[in-house]
């Protein structure tokens, strides 16, 4: 289907964070959009302020009337962790509309642009949104498809008439092979999604795929040590052609110095914590390098990059309590969050609530978890959270628990933590998960605000 030829987008699952910022790219073009989602959340309630028609009952009947006959201009998307009993989708389905699913829809988007396209288990949300605002705060400008809240922005989505576009390639089901980009970004190639890809190796023969998709004279740039080849490698402080060095914290913001072989830009500040956030910073700089951006603006651009919500995202910073939430939810991802932690506050006691993602991923990764688990001072562990899957016998958070070396752990519903976290009274708090977890950040931020 081409591009200039939809005119009516119906989403089944709007209120997905990557299916919404499609939404907001439909809705900006003129087309006609409307949207299914099963719960009304703040970013429901933006896209519905925005415009955009949504209901919340999975029911045929609330389907707009704009889409009850099929047309040729009519494009339904949806998202896999669609329930596959949905009754809005399989009306679709049974219809003979034209369906795509999310990645799809950002192949035909980026087809004919110039794409620039992050992908990576973890770190590809980052990495894209500091490339789309220094390409934006530079006045080279882009548009963006994100995988989280830009701060910057308070949006998932930018836009721009340049004919530029930045994406998050999504290596769940192989989503990222609709795309043929320009520039390439890869962060990390880490296992995961093993109820999908079976083993590790073949999630690294989809990067691998993913990487070859280059349209001709494409860049690659590529985290160092990965098993990729035929790309520039960048690190901190490490062997690679392009680098992070004499990293440092100054009043708690990380300082560092980019070097590629033809360019150095001394003393960029970075308000974001961690050695894995100066990694993502120095890809993003590249690429804008390779745009041909002035690296004075770049510099700038950088130093005034407030990061995306739930990544390392501060609630409560006083002198006597600190309270960070982020979206880690793969045990690499918590090792960088706890690093990053104890790098800034290595005197304190780090109090953790972790609530796993998925039961496959926590069978898949039980020692791997409990390992990094095992680093923080007090540990409370809410039960796993499903969200497409079903329960598996054995698998469940008390089971994770008996592998954690701490003393002080424990497991608790999200009812109760609430109650626990005010009777530990904690200096350091780190809520960390993909799940509901989010939707105790600001009872726990009120507890926290009181000393």
């Amino acid at each position: 289907m081409e591009l200039n030829a939809i005119k009516r987008v119906y989403f089944v699952g709007v209120g997905g964070i990557g299916m919404s910022a499609i939404a907001r790219y439909f809705l900006k073009r003129g087309c006609l959009v409307f949207g299914y989602d099963k719960t009304r959340t703040d970013l429901c309630i933006a896209l519905e302020d925005e415009g955009i028609q949504i209901t919340y009952a999975d029911e045929v009947s609330d389907i707009a009337a704009e889409f009850k006959r099929r047309d040729e201009n009519s494009l339904i998307v949806y998202t896999p962790a669609i329930p596959k009993d949905s009754k809005i989708f399989n009306y679709f389905k049974a219809n003979g509309f034209d369906i795509k699913k999310r990645a799809e829809v950002l192949g035909i988007i980026s087809k004919g642009q110039f794409c620039i396209a992050v992908a990576g288990t973890h770190g590809k949300t980052t990495t894209s949104s500091i490339i789309a605002h220094v390409l934006v705060h530079s006045g080279f400008g882009c548009t963006a498809f994100l995988g989280g809240i830009a701060t910057n922005y308070q949006s998932n989505f930018l836009f721009d008439d340049n004919n530029v576009v930045v994406v998050e390639a999504d290596e769940y089901d192989r989503s990222f092979l609709t795309l043929y980009p320009d520039i390439s970004v890869v962060t990390s190639m880490d296992a995961d999604h093993l109820d999908i890809y079976g083993d590790a190796a073949r999630l690294q023969e989809s990067f691998r795929l993913f990487a070859s998709q280059l349209k001709p004279n494409g860049t690659l740039y590529v985290k160092a040590g990965l098993p990729l080849a035929n790309g520039y490698s960048y690190s901190v402080d490490g062997k690679s052609d392009i680098k992070a060095e004499q990293v440092r914290v100054v009043d708690s913001k990380f300082v560092f110095d980019y070097v590629d072989g033809q360019t150095v830009i001394n003393d960029i500040y970075l308000m974001l914590p961690g050695k894995h956030n100066v990694e993502n910073a120095v890809a993003a700089i590249s690429v804008a390098l390779k745009l041909g951006i002035d690296p004075e603006k770049i510099k700038a651009a950088v130093g005034c990059f407030k990061g995306v919500k739930r990544r390392f995202e501060y609630q409560v910073n006083t002198s006597s309590k600190i309270y960070i939430d982020d979206y880690a939810h793969h045990p690499e991802e918590l090792r960088v969050c706890f690093d990053a932690v104890r790098q800034l506050y290595p005197d304190k006691k780090l109090t953790v609530v972790f609530q796993p993602h998925l039961f496959t991923r926590t069978r898949d990764f039980v020692i791997d978890f409990a390992q990094v688990l095992s680093t923080v001072d007090d540990l409370i562990l809410l039960d796993i959270y499903p969200a497409r899957e079903l329960p598996l016998e054995g698998v469940n958070s008390q089971m994770l628990l008996d592998l954690v070396s701490l003393d002080q752990k424990e497991v608790s519903t999200k009812e109760l933590v609430l109650d626990r976290i005010q009777e530990k009274n904690p200096e350091l708090l780190v809520t960390v998960g993909a799940g509901d977890i989010d939707t105790l950040i600001q009872p726990l931020k009120a507890i926290m605000s009181h000393d």
